[in-house]
Order: structure tokens, then sequence, then C-alpha cells
């Protein structure tokens, strides 16, 4: 009986021991599942915002990669323009007449020569500029003069329509002593300088004077040209240049329609270019453009071949960056 009641006594000693030293449930929840939700968000967090760090080091890279890449297209497209061009200026020259009369648009016929026979009208010459020219090495500000081309009187060679001609570029000295002698026209034309022959002072006549001898006609000299030249269009002028003021007479770029209205033309006037396959070595102004000078861009290919160049070699220096930069370093020992 002793020994049943101490077993009894130690079994229930266990019971109440074990309980004791539990921990229970609920703080088990409460104090330990914090530890273990937080920290891998946390950690998930600063991972993705490392990645999109990375990834972000390789854009300018790729940008500049993708600018390499679209020079090379845009100097493919610019080799496609000038051979164009030139295939187009090595055809025979067209006849001014012909392209007048003919309802076929003067935009497709850019770069064709045409051949065509008139008389400039000089008094309604334009002055199209500043346009600097390299003259010797040394830079010079000139103008380009446009001067329209009108019909020979009775010849039936010459032009039935007048056409603006671009003759060419001119310094400015010679554009201001061409603009003063048109001031002083009017003027030495109202002075009284008469020629007729009057029977007193025509002493050496012996007979009767005769009308046609007393009435001398002061016909200006009609000189008739020969003009080849390139068809073209109005100039794509950039942000920075000014706009035309007709009423001023100041023309910074080349606007057909506004330059054939200046001069009292119609508006869809033919417009060409004067190329320099005559010089005249006694007059050397006005100075054409020559076949080169025609065919040329403001971006011409080896422009666009070094852009690609430049382009490629910023995006392997800041690639190359961008791999040092996320590349993990080693711990120093």
């Amino acid at each position: 009986m002793a020994a049943a009641s101490i077993c009894r006594t130690l079994r229930q000693r266990v019971a109440h021991a074990i309980p004791s030293k539990r921990i229970p449930q609920s703080s088990l929840i409460s104090t330990s599942a914090p530890a273990f939700s937080t920290l891998p968000l946390k950690d998930q967090e600063e991972i993705s915002r490392s990645t999109w760090s990375k990834l972000f080091l390789f854009i300018p890279g790729a940008i500049t990669f993708g600018l390499g890449t679209w020079q090379i297209f845009r100097r493919q497209d610019k080799i496609k323009l000038l051979d164009y061009r030139q295939s187009r200026l090595a055809n025979e020259p067209l006849k001014a007449n012909e392209i007048v009369a003919s309802t076929q648009s003067t935009d497709s016929l850019e770069f064709r020569k045409v051949h065509c026979k008139g008389v400039f009208d000089e008094k309604k010459s334009i002055y199209v500029g500043p346009r600097s020219r390299s003259i010797s090495g040394v830079t010079e500000n000139g103008y380009y003069v446009i001067t329209p081309l009108i019909p020979v009187p009775g010849d039936p060679e010459s032009i039935q329509s007048p056409i603006l001609v671009n003759r060419g570029w001119v310094p400015r000295s010679w554009r201001d002593k061409a603009l003063n002698s048109l001031e002083d026209e009017p003027q030495m034309s109202s002075t009284p300088t008469s020629t007729q022959k009057s029977p007193t002072t025509s002493w050496w006549r012996l007979g009767p004077v005769r009308r046609e001898d007393l009435e001398v006609e002061h016909v200006p000299s009609v000189i008739p040209v020969e003009v080849i030249g390139v068809i073209r269009g109005s100039e794509k002028p950039s942000n920075f240049v000014p706009s035309n003021d007709p009423n001023a007479a100041q023309w910074f770029y080349v606007d057909v329609p506004a330059l054939a209205d200046a001069c009292g033309l119609p508006e869809r006037t033919l417009y060409i270019e004067e190329i320099n396959e005559h010089v005249n070595p006694r007059s050397p102004y006005p100075i054409q453009k020559d076949h080169n000078m025609l065919i040329q861009t403001s971006r011409m290919p080896q422009d666009h071949l070094n852009y690609v160049l430049t382009w490629y070699t910023l995006s392997a220096a800041v690639t190359i960056m961008a791999i040092q930069r996320v590349k993990p370093r080693r711990s120093r020992r």
C-alpha cells in the first residue's frame, strides 16, 4: 500500500511539472511569426531595387547603340539620294518650253538639266542671303542673285514664259554696287541728255535734214543669253533661319512662290539654278555651282559614318562602365 501511494504521488508531480515548462502556442504565434514574415519581404524589396538599378545602368548603352544603328540606315539613304541626283544630272538637257507646256509636276523633274534662252530682267533681281563661301581659304559672305529670265520678242527659240534663274553667288560689294546703280538709273534718265542732231549743228550735211535723222530712239540693247540650269525647288529652312520679309526686300532662303510673286510672275513659275558649263573669265561673278556642289547636302555619307563611330564608341564605353559597376567586388583579406 505504501509503495502504491508513493507511485501515485510521483505521477501527479510529473503531470503538474510538464505543462509548466511548455511555451503557450499563442505566444509562439505572437512573438515568432513576425520575425519570419517581415524579414523576407524586406530582403525581396532590396533585391528588386538592386536589380532595377543595375538594369538602368545599361539603358544609356542601349540608346547610344540604337542611335549608331540609325545613322547606318541614314548613311545608306543618303548614298542612294546622291546616286539618284548624279544619274539625273547625267541626262541630256530638256527644253524649257517643253517643261512649261507639259502638265507634269516640276517636283518630279528636280535635278534635271534644262536649256533655255531669254533676256535677264536685271531690275527685278532678288538677293538671297547672306551665304558664306570659301575663296582661296578665306570665308566671305555674299548672296545668291535670282533674276527673272523673260522671253525674247520675235524669237521662236526663246522661252515663251518667264522663269526664275539662280545665277550664282556674288559678294556683298557686288550686290551693293548693283543696287546703287539701279537707284541712280532713274536720276540719270531724268537728266536732259538729248542726242538729236539739230539742223544748226549738222553743218556737215548739205541736203535737207530728214525726220529719221532727227529722231534717235533710245531702246535698250536686248542681248539674248542661253542658260543651262538644273530644276530645283524651294529650300527648307531650319528653325534658326529668320522668315523672309518681301516688303523690306530681305530674303534669307529660297521660297519659289514668294519670289515669283515679288517679281510679278505666276506662283508656279519654273525655278532653276544655273551651272557653270560656260564660264566667262571676263565676268567672275556670279559664281555658279558645279555638279559636285549641286548634289551636296548638309550631311554627307562621311558625316553619317563619323556619327556611327561616335555613337558606337560611346555605347561601348558606358556599357563597360555599367558592367564594372554591377560586377561583384572581391573582398580584401
